[in-house]
């Protein structure tokens, strides 16, 4: 089959390298910088090599961009998942994905609305993390020794926080230099902040008791430096109360809502972290005044009350005329009493007397010996049945201990008897594991013996073969390897024999044993064991 004639165009040739140079210079060439508002979208942070890939996208399209390493640690605007920028570079091609993108050199805020949608963004998500919880919020010391002052030294709000502490109440102040603005800002604030709060008690530098982080007015994003993350985190975590006094009334920054006060100047923040010095005085002037006159005003009062109470009570004439009523009616009772208590007792002791008569003294003596002579022959009669009792309790005890003795002494044996047997039985078993084991190894040697014979080369001799050796004793196993005349020994099942090879060459045999009879006399035959312990292996025809 002829070839078809090979169709050629007018066009000309292009490899892919070449094409995909050619377009990347065009549209270099035809978009050398340009400014590209958009969205970001799928920044995922630098990547490990310090360079930053993302896309920027609107309603109807999306564009890779690129920021390299060195670019972007000199951006004043950190790029955002969602942030609406304006983005300034120049546009080229990748021709690995067959794409063109836009190489980043700066950014920019696509207006106030997208700097206020990312802080919105950023401010509902610092929110949820419950850093604006006004329980976190701290009480301002009400006289601070020492104010913590965070802000650019300056400028004119240092002195305007100076000025107003003197007129109201001088304190000493320790300033934190910060830059207010820049891209620098954010994180300058949230390191002093930090390190305000990390300065131990009693140190060389003193701790504040108070932190006014401040700055004058400007523009949205003069102040943003307020509103990063970092910021806002270090307020929150801050353990010593913060006022942050950022901008004017209308300028709000995120760390007003994570900050313990917010003040709309910095020079209200200065009247808030200290009362008015005079107006302290006065009161404690006042205080002072009203604590003399206290005890005055009480010891009047109490005086009136005193009085009050005085006239309630009743005269001495009224609290002892009914007492004195009573006295005067006893004393007129008290001679009949007298005289009738005489008489009872009188009585008593005539009654006693004629009960005391000796013979009544007699009787009762009578009837106290019958009860002592009573009471001795129970005691007697106590004492011995005390004594028979204790000793049956020490006959039980004995006949006790004796049983107790005798069943000890029963178990005693029969342990004995059973540890004997004990030791019988094991005895045995260890005899008859050494029997048996005597016995294993007794196979187990006749097994060794038996197999020792079969590989014995004298087995081979029995079946009728013979084992040649040269006169230094070595087992002959080519008849080239002997030469005419040479000294040889058979030796057979039953015994050994000389021989000495004819011949011209090796191969011409062995002559008869009566043809070198005389030369090499034979050796006495020896006839082999039967069975031998132990049988010398020595070389066999197998070797």
């Amino acid at each position: 089959m002829a070839d078809l004639p090979e169709s050629r165009g007018n066009a000309p040739e292009w490899s892919v390298s070449e094409l995909s140079a050619a377009l990347r210079r065009t549209v270099e060439d035809a978009y050398g910088h340009v400014r590209v508002r958009g969205e970001i979208s799928g920044y995922r942070g630098p990547h490990s090599s310090g360079h930053a890939y993302f896309s920027l996208k609107d309603a109807g399209a999306r564009l890779d961009a690129v920021i390299w390493k060195g670019t972007f640690q000199r951006l004043k605007l950190r790029p955002e998942e969602g942030l609406e920028v304006v983005a300034i570079g120049r546009l080229t091609t990748y021709p690995g994905k067959s794409g063109y993108q836009i190489i980043i050199e700066s950014l920019e805020f696509a207006g106030a609305g997208a700097i206020m949608a990312m802080l919105e963004e950023r401010k509902r998500r610092l929110a949820a993390e419950g850093l604006f919880d006004p329980a976190r919020k701290q009480e301002l010391p009400y006289l601070p020794q020492v104010i913590g002052v965070v802000t650019s030294p300056t400028g004119a709000v240092i002195r305007d926080i100076l000025h107003r502490l003197a007129d109201r109440f001088p304190r000493r102040v320790v300033v934190w230099p910060v830059r207010v603005q820049g891209e620098t800002c954010g994180a300058e604030v949230a390191a002093a902040i930090r390190g305000f709060n990390a300065l131990p008690e009693g140190g060389p530098i003193p701790r504040p008791d108070v932190i006014v982080v401040a700055r004058g007015g400007g523009s949205l994003e003069d102040l943003l430096g307020f509103s990063e993350e970092a910021v806002v985190r270090a307020a929150a975590d801050s353990f010593i109360p913060l006022v942050s006094a950022v901008g004017h009334e209308t300028d709000v920054t995120l760390i007003d809502f994570a900050s313990d006060v917010r003040a709309p100047t910095p020079t209200a923040a200065a009247e808030m972290v200290v009362p008015v010095r005079s107006d302290l005085v006065a009161a404690v002037e006042g205080l002072g005044a009203r604590l003399a006159s206290a005890p005055l005003r009480m010891l009047e009062r109490r005086r009136a009350d005193l009085r009050g109470l005085t006239r309630l009570l009743p005269t001495a004439e009224d609290l002892f005329a009914i007492p004195r009523q009573r006295l005067d009616a006893v004393g007129d009772r008290l001679p009949l009493a007298l005289k009738a208590n005489a008489a009872a007792h009188r009585l008593r002791l005539l009654q006693a007397g004629a009960r005391l008569s000796p013979l009544t003294l007699r009787a009762r003596f009578e009837r106290v010996g019958e009860r002592v002579d009573g009471l001795s022959g129970r005691l007697s009669r106590a004492v011995e049945m005390t004594l028979r009792q204790a000793q049956e309790r020490l006959r039980s005890s004995g006949q006790s201990f004796a049983l107790a003795r005798g069943a000890h002494l029963r178990a005693q044996r029969e342990l004995n008897a059973r540890r004997a047997e004990w030791v019988a039985a094991f005895g045995l078993r260890a005899s008859r594991a050494m029997a048996g084991r005597l016995r294993d190894d007794g196979r187990r040697l006749d097994g060794l013996a038996q197999l020792l014979s079969a590989l014995s080369y004298h087995g081979v001799l029995e079946r009728g073969f013979a084992l040649v050796r040269d006169a230094e004793g070595r087992a002959v196993r080519r008849a080239g390897g002997l030469g005419p005349g040479a000294v040889i020994e058979i030796e057979f099942a039953d015994g050994r024999v000389g021989a000495q090879t004819s011949g011209a060459s090796a191969h011409a045999g062995v002559s008869p044993v009566a043809d070198v009879g005389a030369a090499d006399p034979v050796l006495s035959p020896r006839r082999a064991p039967v069975r031998r312990k132990k049988p010398d292996p020595g070389p066999t025809l197998f070797d």
